[in-house]
């Protein structure tokens, strides 16, 4: 997959991890790989980045004696995960337009 569409989508699948509930890095890396591949070099970067742009806030919590980083989704997350979701009809239709011409390639060789 194209890496800027990747990089965007994956913004989107963070969003969506936090959604129903706060979550750390590990975790959502185990919960978005079930769709796309991710790693830590690439969530963390995006977490600050929608750190940065209000779009989720962090707080640190104690677990098994050790110190971990939760994320939360803001309300401008929220609006930007409900943005996002607006658009898919309009996507769908983008998708379906580059798909059209896979077909008519594949019916002319047969």
């Amino acid at each position: 997959m194209d890496i800027q569409l990747r990089k965007g989508l994956l913004e989107y699948c963070v969003l969506a991890i936090l959604r129903d509930r706060d979550s750390y890095g590990y975790q959502m890396i185990r919960d978005i790989s079930e769709c796309i591949e991710i790693s830590e070099s690439t969530l963390y970067p995006i977490l600050r980045r929608l750190e940065s742009a209000g779009k989720v806030t962090s707080y640190n919590t104690e677990y098994n004696n050790r110190i971990r980083k939760y994320f939360h989704l803001t309300d401008d997350g929220r609006q930007m995960l409900s943005d996002f979701k607006s658009d898919r009809e309009q996507m769908i239709k983008v998708l379906d337009f580059i798909s059209k011409g896979e077909k008519n390639d594949e019916e002319s060789i047969l």
